[in-house]
């Protein structure tokens, strides 16, 4: 089974009230979960992480051969890919969070970018999860 998520990390000034959301789908592409949370004051590029490491851990429970994870953040997926330099040292650690996490998978992951465009779900979660201030499961 191949499991597809969407995520998106989003913040309201930078750094600012920021939150990330998660949409995890299925071979079908029907949603299985939905994932958003509120994190308090940060920067886009820490919720863009949080939300890839927050759909890490969430998909662990699933049980699959591969998890792609599409994300419109192209610092996020090209530094996951080492085509970008990690140079800020909390920016370093949530990285190697990422990595142990990908690393310790039984299962094959893959990064996608994708336009803006695409991730609209991802990044209404992200935006609802700021307003309300909470967390979100759906």
């Amino acid at each position: 089974m191949t499991l597809f998520c969407y995520i998106d990390g989003s913040c309201q000034g930078n750094p600012g009230d920021a939150g990330y959301g998660v949409i995890i789908k299925g071979d079908n592409k029907d949603t299985l979960e939905t994932f958003g949370n509120y994190i308090g004051n940060a920067t886009n590029n820490i919720a863009e992480y949080q939300a890839l490491i927050a759909c890490l851990q969430l998909t662990k429970k699933y049980n699959m051969d591969t998890l792609i994870v599409h994300s419109d953040s192209l610092l996020v997926v090209n530094q996951i890919k080492g085509f970008y330099k990690v140079k800020q040292k909390h920016i370093k650690e949530l990285f190697d969070t990422v990595q142990n996490l990908i690393t310790s998978a039984s299962y094959k992951v893959k990064i996608v970018y994708i336009p803006r465009e695409q991730n609209k779900e991802a990044d209404s979660l992200a935006r609802r999860a700021i307003r309300l201030k909470k967390q979100i499961i759906e």
